[in-house]
């Protein structure tokens, strides 16, 4: 039991540590969302209506994620437009119980339907559980997947592998530009 509880405080630690510091605008950050969105055009031609129709959409081009035993977690950054505009910052955090071994980098976007759905997320105390499905971004992914409750959550593996039965959820932070 000591392990778990040592093991648990060292993915919380390396996901305090894991993200940088920032004081307002980098330039750069502009470049790297642009780059994110075009990833997810480019591998997922599928998600080009919820591009167009969606009020907004949160990015993070990488999430990375691992878990041993009983205890994972997940840390990513990312970026959050308003019709199409960067409007700020996001971080992604994850933490999940149950058997599971491994390690996995990954992409996800999340679309907002309308503005409601997007100001609750920009409230910085946003969460996804385990009932909220994530759709995973294939060449031959189904067009009919839609909204569920207002948004609507896809994932582009990237790299790694990972075994899991695990429950758990994603907790969001906004931070404007």
């Amino acid at each position: 039991m000591k392990m778990m509880k040592i093991l648990a405080l060292l993915f919380l630690f390396a996901g305090a540590l894991s993200s940088t510091a920032t004081a307002g605008w980098d330039p750069a950050n502009e470049e790297r969302a642009k780059a994110a969105v075009d990833y997810f055009r480019k591998n997922g031609p599928a998600l080009d209506r919820f591009f167009e129709k969606a009020y907004g959409f949160v990015v993070f081009p990488n999430v990375y994620k691992g878990g041993f035993m009983l205890f994972g977690g997940g840390h990513g950054n990312g970026y959050v437009y308003e019709q199409n505009f960067l409007v700020g910052r996001s971080s992604i955090t994850q933490f999940n119980v149950g058997p599971q071994l491994g390690g996995q980098s990954f992409s996800e976007i999340i679309f907002f339907k309308g503005r409601e759905e997007l100001e609750n997320f920009k409230k910085g105390n946003y969460e996804l559980n385990a009932q909220v499905v994530a759709i995973m971004v294939t060449s031959g992914m189904a067009t009919n997947t839609d909204y569920s409750n207002g948004v609507a959550v896809f994932v582009l593996p990237k790299a790694g592998i990972m075994a899991e039965a695990t429950v758990g959820g994603q907790k969001f932070s906004y931070k404007p530009y």
